[in-house]
Order: C-alpha cells, then structure tokens, then sequence
C-alpha cells in the first residue's frame, strides 16, 4: 500500500508537470516512476523506518498559523528597520525541541527561518541554535507557540 501511495503520487507529478499523453512519454514516464520507487524501496530497506505519506491535511492546519506568523514577524521586523538600529538586540541561543516529533524537526527549523527576524542555524539532535534580530523573538521560541502547534498537529515526540 506504502509503494502504491508514492507510485500514485509520483505518476499525478509527473503527469501535472509534463502534460503529455502520448504514448512514448507516458512509457517515459512510467520508466522515471518505476527508478524513483526502486530507489525508495532500496533506501526503505536500508534505513528500516519507511515514513508514510499523509494526506496532506496537517499541512493544511498549519500553514494558516505559519501564514500568520510571518506576517507578524514581518511586521515585527518592518518596525525594527523604521527605529533606530539600537533598538536592535541580536542574539544567538540554543532552544530545546523536546515537543517537536524527530521526524518534523528540520519543518520546525525551516518554519523558524521562514519567519522574518529569525535563522535556525544548526539542529542537532533535540536542539536549534536560533539567530534572531531581537532577544524577544528567541523568548517567544522558548515559549513555544509554534513547537506546541507542530505537536499538536503532528503528536508528540516519538
């Protein structure tokens, strides 16, 4: 079922971008599907943990709340350039990810760098080394809003 998901999933791709029906490139298609679903199977064997390919309804749930959370920032950040740069209080820090399921991690530190004024510079294991333009945006991570919202979206760590 795991492989017919991806081969289903992969051939709609493939079909959106190329727009082609005839039957060469359908067999080409069909050719580029089969190599891609080797390729997972072998790197599935490998690793032993296959992740599963949802229905795309968390990432509904969470994009108006990321959506959301850029605008503020980008506001946040808009006020920041209009005032003096010494109401600027850069600050690099360690926040902890213990919330954040392993398998979403890196969508917890790319949603951090997405949000203006913040980088996620490095994860490693469970924690995020966090550049931010003022101490208060590190502050807000450390609360955890958007940890509790993947979480929540997600399940907990497991």
């Amino acid at each position: 079922m795991y492989l017919t998901k991806w081969a289903i999933l992969l051939s709609m791709f493939w079909l959106l971008l190329s727009g082609y029906i005839q039957p060469l490139m359908l067999g080409f298609g069909a050719a580029s599907v089969a190599v891609v679903l080797v390729i997972l199977k072998r790197m599935d064997d490998i690793d032993k943990e296959p992740l599963q390919n949802g229905t795309g309804l968390q990432i509904i749930r969470y994009l108006p709340f990321l959506i959301g959370q850029i605008i503020r920032s980008s506001l946040q950040v808009t006020q920041l350039i209009w005032r003096s740069p010494v109401t600027l209080t850069p600050a690099l820090a360690k926040v902890k990810t213990k919330h954040v399921p392993r398998h979403k991690r890196v969508l917890y530190a790319n949603s951090i760098t997405l949000t203006p004024g913040t980088l996620a510079v490095d994860l490693v294991n469970d924690e995020l080394t966090v550049h931010a333009l003022q101490e208060s945006s590190i502050d807000e991570l450390a609360e955890g809003e958007m940890e509790k919202k993947i979480a929540s979206i997600w399940g907990k760590n497991k």
